[in-house]
């Protein structure tokens, strides 16, 4: 048998092989390899294959879990999802019986879970509610795919210790995830996070996971729970109600939004609605787009197509999977124009500031790779913006901070350029209901004036300057892939950018090392002398690593030219 890199591999997958806990289908899944090496120990692809599963268990962060379908410690399946929710109970049960801060004396701890339409997404929630019970928590159920945001809701709602949302996000069809959430219903801090992976790892994922027999002592979370979710997003309304005269096309890119996004849609008055039908129900392979991103123009191209063919259509919307973000296009001058996340939130900001009577000392919180013209525009107007890490647990963070000091009426915003926004406090994530249903009264609201989003967007940058950002991703799968992503930060650390572009590096931020007021995470900024900048960071949830390039020209044209510079410049210094 082969030695060196796979021994201890090989070793790990035969006692999964060995253990009658085994689920028959990842049974099945590694004998392929297995028989494979029986025939010849030496089989290259075998070997890989079984490497690729074991070398590694899922790293279970402040993103919770997120991999690739199949058997294996580095793997999404329902034994690593077994093992995480024991840790989780531990976590529970331990504030529970020991700190007792969390719950009222004498109630008992529980959990409450979501799920999406991912491949086993279903499966998931059902075994991590069967370990939940069998660990004495109460468990908070959906009886139906429901959006990450409704999970967050359903926390705050029933007063739960902690949730979980299964779900992938947007990443392709062979992945699945699993989300943390504190009792504050938002994603897990890293001290929380940590406290979590430390009972985790305590444990054998075949011998220290309780499960109970089946899901009878599981509390499903009925319609009125729906409804009350419904009633918070509606409650974010501006109030304007001319959205009759709107004619939407929408697509579910076969996920959970399906539901919840055409009810808002309807309570707020729609005019008219479209569905693109290929979409429109869950499937976790997402036969007609292979990214369901709604960042990915690919994602959206019967949507658009639909658009084009009707003519008619005002807006195209499109949300994820987990329903957390949604993209849209906008018909302007004949054709449908895609607007990023960073021009929906800035068009959002200055909407909301204008149509909505803002508390005293109102305050925008968005992430440090999201557009610099938020300040511009929030100053404007009077609105304070904080700035926090990448991940929307960082803006929920900023709104329990104002909640615990009863001031969450100065919340005006919250979002990031990866398509994320919230406008209240009822929820700790993003939310593509919420944020669907403002969209909506927002291109209603300049249809009434005679503009466009596309038109009323061009204005701001004529009264603010031209902005423009561009996101690169450069892929890195696997073990080799992710040290390659590794020298390349590390690379930049020991020889950090001088210029780009031919502008000098006036600032550099290393957010690992630097003292920022921010909690330490790999993320290096680069700020020209022209004004544009330059952040790299690995992502968090995938196998990629990302390059947010923001530029401030003299015109579009302008702009343009410097990100495109900057993305030549960069796509050599990665590839090099």
């Amino acid at each position: 048998m082969s030695t060196g890199k796979y021994e201890t591999v090989l070793q790990q997958c035969k006692t999964w092989m060995d253990n009658s806990k085994l689920d028959k289908d990842l049974r099945a899944e590694l004998e392929v390899y297995t028989k494979a090496l029986e025939q010849n120990p030496e089989d290259p692809a075998a070997l890989d294959e079984i490497y690729e599963r074991f070398y590694k268990e899922l790293e279970f962060g402040t993103g919770g879990l997120r991999g690739v379908l199949g058997a294996g410690t580095n793997r999404m399946n329902v034994h690593t999802v077994a093992k995480a929710t024991q840790g989780m109970a531990n976590y529970v049960n331990n504030h529970y019986a020991v700190k007792k801060t969390l719950f009222k004396k004498g109630k008992r701890a529980s959990v409450a879970i979501s799920y999406d339409s991912r491949n086993l997404s279903k499966e998931f929630a059902n075994i991590a509610a069967r370990v939940l019970v069998a660990n004495d928590i109460d468990v908070y159920l959906y009886s139906e795919l429901m959006p990450t945001p409704a999970l967050s809701f359903a926390v705050r709602h029933y007063g739960c210790a902690a949730g979980i949302m299964i779900t992938a996000s947007h990443n392709p069809a062979k992945y699945n995830g699993y989300k943390a959430y504190n009792d504050e219903g938002c994603q897990m801090s890293g001290d929380q996070a940590d406290e979590v992976l430390h009972e985790i790892e305590k444990l054998d994922i075949f011998a220290d996971v309780k499960v109970a027999a089946d899901d009878s002592a599981v509390n499903y979370i009925p319609q009125e729970t729906i409804d009350a979710y419904i009633a918070a997003v509606k409650k974010e309304s501006t109030g304007f109600n001319g959205c009759k005269n709107l004619e939407v096309v929408y697509t579910a890119l076969n996920g959970a939004g399906n539901k919840p996004v055409r009810r808002i849609m309807e309570e707020i008055g729609v005019g008219k609605v479209h569905i693109v039908k290929e979409q429109e129900l869950p499937d976790g392979n997402f036969p007609t787009c292979s990214y369901p991103n709604p960042e990915k123009k690919e994602a959206l191209e019967l949507g658009l197509a639909m658009c084009r063919e009707l003519g008619t259509p005002d807006l195209l919307l499109a949300t994820d999977p987990d329903a957390d973000r949604v993209g849209i296009a906008v018909k302007h001058e004949g054709d449908y124009v895609l607007l990023t996340g960073n021009e929906v939130g800035v068009l959002l900001l200055d909407f909301l500031c204008q149509v909505k009577k803002l508390a005293e000392n109102p305050i925008c919180v968005k992430t440090i790779v999201s557009s610099k013209m938020t300040d511009v525009v929030a100053k404007n107007y009077g609105v304070e913006v904080k700035n926090v890490l990448t991940g929307f647990k960082y803006i929920g963070e900023q709104i329990k901070m104002l909640e615990d000091k009863g001031e969450e009426a100065r919340y005006v915003l919250g979002f990031e350029e990866s398509y994320g926004y919230l406008s209240g406090p009822y929820v700790r994530d993003k939310d593509a209901v919420n944020a669907s249903m403002l969209i909506c009264e927002m291109a209603s609201f300049y249809k009434s004036a005679g503009k466009t989003l596309v038109a009323h967007l061009n204005d701001l940058y004529d009264q603010y300057g031209y902005y423009k950002n561009d996101l690169m991703d450069f892929q890195f799968e696997g073990a080799a892939g992710m040290d390659k992503m590794a020298s390349i930060i590390e690379a930049l650390r020991q020889n950090p950018l001088t210029t780009v572009n031919g502008k000098a590096v006036v600032n550099k931020i290393d957010y690992g090392k630097d003292d920022t007021g921010l909690p330490k995470s790999t993320v290096l900024e680069y700020n020209l002398e022209d004004g544009s900048s330059v952040i790299v960071r690995p992502s968090g949830t995938e196998p990629k690593l990302k390059i947010y390039l923001s530029a401030r020209g003299t015109s579009p044209e302008d702009s343009l030219n410097i990100i495109a510079a900057m993305k030549a410049e960069m796509t050599e210094l990665i590839n090099k």
